[in-house]
């Protein structure tokens, strides 16, 4: 029994294009730049600043505490001082739903929202921020419910089970739709606008702000604050920031027909179904806890973790499994946008830095992400663009790295990396995943720090913060980050991580040794 689904990356593609009116002939006529906005805060020029980054933080409560609030609560006192909040995806758990953007979203992030005051009566697709908040879409942000969860069908045994079991899984009625909550959460949402004339006003309203690539969507903090696409980018402090759907090129390539792909194919469905049993297992588990037990509650919230776990196993173990000999879905016109980009910033004179951010890791050491297909997927796809942007701007890096940094979440731990020679444009970068700001968190691989591909360590893990100890002395460190931005012609980024750390039934803050990149 599966507890999600997720579209095909055509759909998701198709959906999101509708959604915004994708190169509608008024946009083109206007010389509008869908993927472009400006952050028209009065200080977007300033070369010194400040931003927050959270990631995979969209779960309601847990047993007994909220790790989703206190996060935002660490975060408090740096809302003056930092210019805006950068989200690495899953902003809702467990399927995108909108039913749950009210106590997974808005509730624990209102202070940053226009009426957060009274957060019960703001609507999820009416939302505009104090604090400009960037997010990306997670995987779960595209997610549906399977057929049999959605009819809330109780004649079969799984069904039964779930219903029975004292799992918070975040699961209504309905799915996210493709990913339509999500766009009607934050993205600028035109399809809804049918009157005539109506859309016309609105893009001589809000797409003014002048930019090299034509006219882009000006973000008014506190106003309007709606994003242009689910890929963008946006220039602050002659930085370039890099906002990328990697669930639509994360799909990977179908298993050969030779005898070793006959036998990865039985492997895989063998281990599918061997997970299938141990997840109902410990759903069944779970219906004999007392939620009202702390050491139990404590159980229970380790059960969810390995029950979410599974799952996303299942949903990598079915991207290899569901596909025939066609290869496979990539967003090609996404990918070029980003190279094509990527060189231009390189041959503009006044861009001294560039950031990219996405879900999907390519590099980690998270226990259940390191080795996924996905995971070397998006690894793969990022090199090749990285490769065809150093071929075309030559030795205009000068040694440093194409990117200065590039941000992820997807696997719940807060964790930095360094590639060393990888042989490819992804040479000598800084990588940091930030998963662990609210959801279940997830331990670091037995294996160690080092990354090793084809014979050759190619990467290093520095850092990992992450699920650890056993039993009572289990620690469970939720994370976030503030960025200052310094440094002139070459920026120099301090990183500093926030943890929350769930140990023996009580909160301990603390804000470990900034990283210097």
């Amino acid at each position: 029994m599966k507890l999600v689904s997720d579209p095909a990356i055509a759909k998701k593609i198709s959906k999101m294009k509708q959604r915004v009116r994708w190169q509608d002939p008024l946009i083109l006529e206007r010389n509008i730049d869908q993927t472009r906005l400006e952050i028209e805060d009065g200080k977007a020029g300033d070369r010194e600043f400040s931003f927050l980054v959270v990631g995979d933080s969209g779960s309601g409560k847990h047993r007994g505490h909220n790790p989703q609030r206190q996060v935002a609560e660490l975060m408090f006192p740096h809302h003056q001082e930092c210019r805006f909040l950068l989200h690495t995806g899953d902003v809702i758990y467990l399927v995108g739903s909108s039913e749950y953007y009210k106590p997974n979203f808005i509730e624990p992030y209102r202070e940053l929202i226009v009426g957060g005051e009274n957060p019960r009566q703001i609507a999820y697709d009416k939302m505009v921020f104090q604090l400009p908040i960037l997010p990306v879409p997670g995987n779960h942000d595209y997610y549906e419910l399977p057929t049999l969860l959605s009819l809330v069908s109780i004649s079969t045994w799984p069904i039964r089970s779930l219903l029975r079991s004292r799992l918070d899984i975040d699961v209504g009625f309905h799915g996210s739709g493709t990913g339509d909550a999500y766009a009607k959460a934050f993205l600028d949402y035109q399809y809804l606008r049918q009157l005539p004339g109506e859309f016309s006003r609105h893009l001589d309203k809000y797409y003014t702000a002048k930019t090299d690539t034509g006219l882009g969507l000006a973000y008014q903090p506190g106003k309007f604050t709606r994003l242009p696409n689910r890929y963008y980018t946006f220039r602050y402090g002659d930085i370039d920031f890099f906002a990328l759907d990697s669930n639509t090129f994360n799909d990977p390539e179908p298993l050969p027909a030779t005898k070793k792909g006959d036998s990865d194919r039985n492997f895989l469905s063998q281990r599918r179904e061997e997970l299938e049993r141990e997840k109902m297992q410990m759903i069944e588990t779970s219906a004999k806890l007392n939620p009202d037990n702390p050491s139990e509650a404590e159980r229970l919230d380790d059960i969810h973790s390995n029950v979410s776990q599974i799952e996303e196993i299942i949903v990598d173990i079915d991207k290899q499994l569901n596909k025939d000999s066609q290869p496979a879905q990539t967003d090609t016109e996404q990918l070029d946008w980003l190279k094509q980009r990527l060189i231009a910033s390189w041959n503009n004179p006044q861009v001294r830095g560039r950031i990219i951010y996405f879900h999907h890791p390519p590099y980690v050491t998270e226990a259940t992400k390191w080795l996924q297909s996905q995971t070397l997927v998006i690894r793969s796809r990022l090199r090749d663009v990285l490769d065809a942007v150093a071929q075309e701007i030559g030795d205009s890096n000068q040694g440093r790295p194409l990117v200065d940094l590039v941000l992820n979440g997807h696997a719940h731990c807060l964790e930095y990396l360094q590639t060393f020679n990888t042989g490819h444009g992804d040479r000598n970068m800084h990588w940091i995943v930030c998963g662990g700001s609210g959801y279940s968190l997830r331990r670091q691989r037995p294996e160690g720090a080092d990354l090793i591909e084809d014979g050759q360590l190619i990467a290093r893990s520095h850092l990992y913060v992450g699920r650890n100890g056993q039993g009572s002395h289990k620690h469970r460190p939720y994370s976030c980050l503030r960025i200052d931005v310094k440094g002139d012609e070459q920026p120099k980024f301090i990183v500093r991580p926030l943890v929350a750390d769930w140990y023996q039934r009580q909160w301990h803050n603390s804000v470990l040794k900034p990283l210097v990149i």
